[in-house]
């Protein structure tokens, strides 16, 4: 018998659940209105998309801007990619795609692809889902691609979050003995309560700490809103990682979130696999230099809080005594800071993510 199936033997005598033997590396990534005519550059979308070998991306606004990326990637790569793109999604006049992007040489659409039925009408933008194979060792895994909605706070979009345990559950019937990855923008962080029912069905976040959106001021990120959630008990993921793409690009912020997007894409490998996000030729002396450091709000001095918005120096004092926080939302433990202003305080893109 070859190490793998022994292993699987072993572990099934054991009781213990045998984890998924894929070689790949699996990225998500919000590009922000991909196929409006917003003068988005394919091609430097394309030099990091090469880095990852099956991605989930949200934000498709047009399927001709995905097989633009296909060409784009195929001439970069001198390898055959593929992918297949839902139907559009939302409730309202705006309306998105989500998209699959593969290289072909690592991996193949198995079967499945279908955009959930929602029965309850819980999700405002329904995930598409959709099951692979890495190519060469066969083994499957099932993704359900998700763009949770934004809304007005947190409020609005912590029901759909819940309603995740239901997307997991029937990826269970759909794809059976599959592992399942939940991939894509959830507007929340991890470490959210809403999170619960899906960490109770044994799903974890790929993705604990760091952020993910890009803040106006260079080398500076907030909100760790984009993830992959995935079956730690029956998936062998190895590594993971957010891509900090401007910097590979030798962009600016400011140039990151006009032509390619406002989010970093973030990725997990498994097994064997290795990402291959590289810089471009002259990245490093394209880019300009780094702003100041992040604010720590457990540890900043009371002129560095200051520089938060709702925060003067007599709050800031305020904020010192009420420390330690595990989270930014932590700052409604001081008098005067409600959710509404917390929420400004972390779109301001200053405070290190916790």
């Amino acid at each position: 018998m070859t190490k793998g199936i022994i292993a699987t033997a072993i572990a099934f005598a054991l009781g213990i659940p045998a984890t998924a033997a894929a070689d790949m590396t699996i990225g998500t990534w919000n590009l922000k209105h991909l196929g409006w005519d917003n003068g988005k550059r394919i091609d430097l979308v394309a030099h990091i998309v090469q880095g990852a070998d099956l991605w989930a991306l949200t934000e498709v606004m047009d399927e001709a801007a995905v097989v633009q990326l296909e060409g784009e990637l195929e001439s970069l790569t001198g390898e055959q990619w593929s992918s297949m793109t839902s139907h559009e999604v939302g409730r309202s006049s705006y309306q998105e795609s989500y998209s699959y992007l593969w290289r072909e040489s690592a991996v193949e659409y198995t079967k499945g692809a279908v955009v959930y039925m929602d029965p309850g009408d819980e999700f405002a933008r329904e995930p598409y889902l959709a099951e692979f194979a890495d190519k060469e060792t066969g083994q499957a895994v099932a993704l359900a691609a998700v763009h949770i909605v934004y809304g007005d706070s947190r409020a609005d979009r912590t029901p759909e979050i819940r309603q995740l345990a239901e997307i997991w559950d029937w990826m269970s019937e759909v794809y059976p003995d599959t592992p399942r990855l939940i991939a894509g923008d959830y507007n929340l962080a991890p470490d959210h309560e809403a999170w619960q029912m899906l960490r109770d069905q044994g799903a974890v976040p790929a993705i604990t700490s760091g952020a993910t959106t890009l803040s106006t001021t260079d080398g500076q990120y907030s909100n760790l809103y984009d993830n992959l959630w995935h079956d730690a008990a029956v998936l062998n993921v190895t590594g993971d990682g957010i891509v900090r793409f401007p910097e590979l690009l030798g962009l600016t912020h400011a140039q990151a979130r006009d032509i390619v997007s406002d989010h970093a894409p973030i990725y997990v490998t498994v097994g064997n696999a290795e990402p291959e996000f590289i810089a471009m030729e002259g990245a490093s002396s394209g880019r300009e230099s780094v702003g100041s450091e992040c604010i720590n709000i457990n540890d900043a001095t009371v002129s560095r809080l200051d520089e938060l918005p709702h925060i003067g120096p007599s709050r800031a004092e305020s904020v010192i005594d009420a420390r330690p926080y595990e989270s930014v939302d932590g700052l409604t433990r001081v008098s005067g800071i409600g959710p509404s202003r917390v929420e400004d305080i972390e779109a301001s893109g200053l405070v290190c993510s916790l």
